[in-house]
């Protein structure tokens, strides 16, 4: 019989052969070939997708008290990174750096502790969280003002930036502790404790000599009162004895925003390993501060040694905001001659990654993060404003970190830290 010539009983047949051999016909698909999937597996995204992928957090950058000293400095435009006048952050460059979030310091330089030295830290604390959420606004369709993992997490899906904000130096809250309340109200999610100077909560790490022996009575209320409302205790700049004093009272995670490893480089601003075992016990994370002293201090040459101490009185004025803009504009000019005739010897990005490594090694990947301190005197060779962010990605990738380290590198474990605070701050508003 030609089968060929009738094809319904050809089919028939052959399905009653797959029948006796046991065999089932499905519509399902066939699995993939080992070959296939084993390709799939191997396909590693480039530093740049990581990068671009993961959800980047720098927890530490001064741009409010640049632009409270320079009014004219417009945010929404891209400067030329390298002069004293462009800053190190704006908008167009934290576009270019893929940078997602951002906590914005509210940073008062410290004055006399009496009650005219705290009202005034605390109108300029004010004046510049009112110049942050400005410019969030001018800008709304970039940046947004965000106040909770949640809201960085919603933003980074709508394609804008977040934009947090911390107080650097708890000098602002004076004696009075209902002003904790207050910054909390006005959008502040953590407190830098101290800056370089004893305060009436603290001592810090780089004033000329103790004066509370670690927190005062009235910064031990400071600390349970931002357990309370839900703000990130903040140990950078705090004396290790203040350091001490919080792990022990903290009933939330901490951050330290901007520091770094001082086994690699001893600056009293960086954390000890017993510090680092400290924080990981806590549960919190140490923000790798991206400052060219604290990462590697490097021999300068004598031409810009003697050119630098002959504008220090002049420098430290420019900081303090006493210069008039005639004055403010000739030191920027006579400062970037210097930086162009004499450059600043600088580590670099390996450098940086030095640190990440040692910290991972001290406290596990869960608890080391980044703060920059741009704006606030941060930034190495191959880091010097935040466009250039991604090449600390790109460091991370070639020393064999995974997508998954790096996210939590970039923002994952300062995020998990934020979570828990809110999370002890409701159980204890519980209770």
């Amino acid at each position: 019989m030609n089968l060929s010539k009738n094809p319904v009983l050809s089919l028939s047949i052959i399905l009653l052969s797959l029948t006796v051999h046991g065999c089932t016909i499905s519509n399902k698909k066939l699995p993939p070939s080992p070959e296939a999937t084993q390709e799939q597996q191997q396909k590693v995204l480039t530093p740049e997708e990581i990068h671009e992928k993961v959800l980047t957090i720098d927890s530490h950058i001064d741009w409010p008290y640049r632009q409270f000293l320079n009014p004219d400095f417009q945010p929404n435009i891209r400067h030329l990174p390298g002069k004293l006048g462009s800053g190190q952050w704006d908008i167009v460059r934290m576009q270019e750096g893929g940078l997602d979030a951002v906590f914005m310091s509210i940073f008062t330089p410290q004055r006399e502790r009496d009650r005219q030295g705290h009202e005034r830290a605390k109108a300029k604390a004010i004046k510049m969280i009112e110049i942050t959420k400005k410019m969030a606004e001018e800008n709304s369709a970039q940046v947004e003002i965000a106040l909770n993992p949640e809201d960085a997490k919603r933003l980074d899906k709508m394609g804008k930036m977040a934009i947090f904000m911390g107080i650097e130096n708890g000098y602002p809250i004076g004696k009075d502790i209902s002003n904790v309340e207050f910054l909390y109200d006005q959008g502040i999610r953590y407190i830098t404790i101290t800056h370089s100077r004893n305060n009436e909560l603290a001592d810090s790490s780089t004033d000329e000599k103790q004066e509370w022996n670690g927190l005062s009575d009235l910064g031990e209320k400071v600390v349970k009162e931002m357990n309370r409302l839900g703000i990130i205790v903040d140990i950078s700049h705090v004396h290790d004895d203040t350091f001490w004093d919080v792990i022990k009272l903290t009933k939330a995670p901490i951050i330290a925003s901007h520091s770094s490893a001082r086994s690699i480089e001893n600056h009293p601003r960086n954390m000890s390993d017993d510090m680092l075992k400290a924080i990981k016990k806590n549960g919190g994370v140490v923000q790798v501060c991206i400052f060219d002293t604290y990462i590697k201090k490097l021999p300068q040459t004598p031409e810009r040694e003697k050119a630098m101490k002959a504008i220090a009185k002049e420098r430290t004025a420019y900081w303090q905001g006493k210069l008039s803009q005639v004055e403010r504009e000739k030191f920027r000019e006579k400062y970037d001659l210097i930086n162009d005739k004499y450059p600043k010897n600088k580590p670099n990005v390996a450098d940086v990654v030095d640190h990440i490594d040692y910290m991972v090694k001290v406290m596990g990947i869960n608890h080391v993060g980044i703060g920059s301190d741009l704006d606030g005197g941060g930034g190495v060779r191959g880091m010097n404003d935040v466009s250039e962010m991604p090449n600390i990605t790109k460091e991370l990738v070639a020393r064999g970190y995974t997508e998954e380290d790096i996210q939590k590198i970039w923002g994952g474990n300062l995020m998990r830290v934020f979570t828990e605070v809110q999370k002890v701050a409701t159980e204890i508003q519980n209770q």
